[in-house]
Order: C-alpha cells, then sequence, then structure tokens
C-alpha cells in the first residue's frame, strides 16, 4: 500500500525534472531514509517564506514544481513540495489536511479571512522505517522569531505538525479537525471547504489588492 504513495501525481509532481535534479542534488549522496526526510524538511521550511496573502489556486499554481520559481509559498503549497521531493528521494509521502485556529493570528489575516480559523492547512506525512511520521514545513524560522514561537523541528521520527504555545506558554495553535490523507492535493474538495467557510472572497471572484493575492481561476 505503501508504494502507492511513491507515484508521482498532478500536483504531487514529483517526477518534473527540477523536483528530480534538487531532490538529488540536496540528498542523493544520503543512504538512510529519515536522514534524507530531515534535511529536505529543512531546505523547505526554510528556503521558501510562508506567505498566506498569496493564494493561487489555479490547477499549474498548485504543482510542487511551481513553487520551485518563487520564493514564498503557503502551507499547502510548501507541504506539497516536500512531498515532491521526498518522494522523489525514494520516500513514500501523503498530504494531510486540517481546520486550525490561530490564537494570536496577524490582525491582517483575521481581517482578510474575517475569522481565526485556517481552513484546509496542509502538512506532509512521510514513511520512514516502517511507520507514517507527521511534519509541517510551513513555517520558516524567521518567521517564528519575529511571532514568538519556537520553530518546528524534525527529527525524522517523531510527529512535528504544529506549535500548541507560543514562548511565553500562551496557546498558539490548535488543529480542530483532520480532513484525512490524500496521495495529492484535493483541489475539488480544498475549493468546497474554501468557498463554505470564505465566502466573501469568491464572490468577487478571487481578490487581488495590496494587502493580498487569492486567484482560483
Amino acid at each position: 500500500m505503501k508504494d502507492a504513495f511513491l507515484t508521482p501525481a498532478r500536483y504531487v509532481d514529483s517526477d518534473h525534472p527540477s523536483i528530480v535534479s534538487l531532490a538529488t542534488e540536496l540528498v542523493g549522496h544520503l543512504t538512510e531514509d529519515k536522514e534524507k526526510a530531515v534535511k529536505l524538511y529543512f531546505y523547505v521550511r526554510d528556503t521558501f517564506r510562508y506567505d498566506p496573502y498569496r493564494i493561487d489556486l489555479r490547477e499549474d499554481a498548485l504543482k510542487a514544481s511551481d513553487l520551485l520559481n518563487r520564493e514564498s509559498g503557503y502551507c499547502g503549497e510548501k507541504a506539497c513540495l516536500l512531498a515532491a521531493l521526498v518522494r522523489a528521494a525514494g520516500i513514500p509521502s501523503r498530504l494531510g489536511f486540517a481546520k486550525v485556529t490561530n490564537h494570536i493570528g496577524t490582525k491582517r489575516l483575521e481581517e482578510l479571512l474575517q475569522t481565526n480559523e485556517l481552513v484546509f492547512h496542509g502538512f506532509t506525512e512521510l514513511y520512514i522505517e516502517n511507520a507514517w511520521v507527521k511534519c509541517t514545513p510551513a513555517f520558516n524560522a524567521s518567521l517564528c522569531e519575529k511571532l514568538g514561537v519556537e520553530p518546528l523541528d524534525f527529527d525524522g521520527m517523531t510527529d512535528s505538525v504544529f506549535q500548541q504555545y507560543d514562548k511565553g506558554g500562551a496557546k498558539y495553535m490548535e488543529y480542530t479537525h483532520f480532513y484525512g490523507s490524500f496521495h495529492d492535493i484535493p483541489r475539488d474538495f480544498m475549493l468546497t471547504e474554501l468557498k463554505k467557510h470564505y465566502p466573501h472572497i469568491f464572490k468577487m471572484k478571487g481578490l487581488v489588492t495590496d494587502n493580498a493575492y487569492f486567484l482560483v481561476e
């Protein structure tokens, strides 16, 4: 069953030449899956800045290989890229999605979404040493420092999915609902949930302003 999660997909395009080349460059010299996974996790976490204000849900933009042309991405994009890179390195991967409540979310983001609930937050699941392990490469270290939370570490064996508390011990984030695990981004399902929770954005046929960029078609 796990071998099915080694195959390329429409969005987790692990067979794309740029993905294959980058995975080979970063971990081609390593032999242990755990070492490869950790190396690729930190690469995706800190090379691409987390940006929830640029959401492009058009089909080509959702492909993992597309993120390689940019300097930033949101959680789903970064999770998809990590999934593609580890598949290219020979490690089975899945995508997980959840609803997340951000207790100290920025005012700007809450004003855009009209809530502190983040729908279809993405993370990655990797099959390492006969077990699935979860990790979230979304939040780069410099952003975490700015927000006063510890960046998520990952050792390749232990789930690392969210910062529950900030450095002062105040509640920071919690997962309120899991949508499940998927071989690829379930775009239709994701759009349905986003339309349900953020209808104001879709009523505008997408949103492009000085502060946000949200495209669907």
